[in-house]
């Protein structure tokens, strides 16, 4: 793992590096740099395998960060590229052509995040939330609660427990009758 790690320093001057396990490390480039980074890996060090592409939103910061993580067969290592976007307009440029994939995970991305992928097929087909028009879901400024209260009736017959109170006449159901 350290060899590819050098490596990486040596030919992108990337930095910092995180190292989580001995097989496993994640690493920060600037976003133009991902698809040579990604094709450097896949073509010359063996990371053939795409396993994932995920995001995180840090609103406190104005940054999503995305995630690619690789898996190398030979060495049975993983590695994550991260890439932060502007969180005001996120935008990526789409690897659809070095991984099949790669489409299927940004329509996702596109439809929970919000971040636009250019030239990626299919990006504006629905993924999964048909006739989606508030804010993406994913994103840590969506009011989950607030959605489901607007959007779903209230049921007759539900109701709602003080979760410390209920469990302790669920688990203590006698120390409420030495009262």
């Amino acid at each position: 793992m350290q060899e590819i790690l050098n490596k990486l320093i040596d030919r992108y001057a990337i930095e910092p590096i995180q190292e989580n396990r001995h097989n496993q490390a994640f690493v920060t480039i600037e976003k133009n740099r991902l698809p040579d980074v990604l094709t450097w890996l896949r073509d010359y060090e063996d990371y053939t395998h795409l396993a994932f592409i995920t995001a995180v939103d840090y609103p406190e910061i104005e940054k999503i960060q995305l995630t690619y993580m690789l898996h190398n067969y030979i060495l049975h290592t993983d590695l994550g590229l991260r890439v932060l976007l502007d969180r005001t307009r996120p935008e990526m440029v789409s690897i659809h052509h070095l991984w099949k994939q790669v489409a299927t995970y940004q329509r996702e991305l596109r439809e929970m995040f919000g971040i636009d992928f250019p030239g990626s097929p299919g990006l504006q087909e629905n993924f999964a939330l048909e006739g989606w028009k508030d804010i993406p879901p994913m994103r840590r400024d969506f009011d989950t609660k607030e959605y489901s209260e607007k959007t779903y009736f209230p049921r007759p017959g539900r109701q709602t427990h003080d979760p410390k109170e209920y469990m302790k006449e669920k688990l203590y159901p006698s120390a409420k009758e030495d009262k």
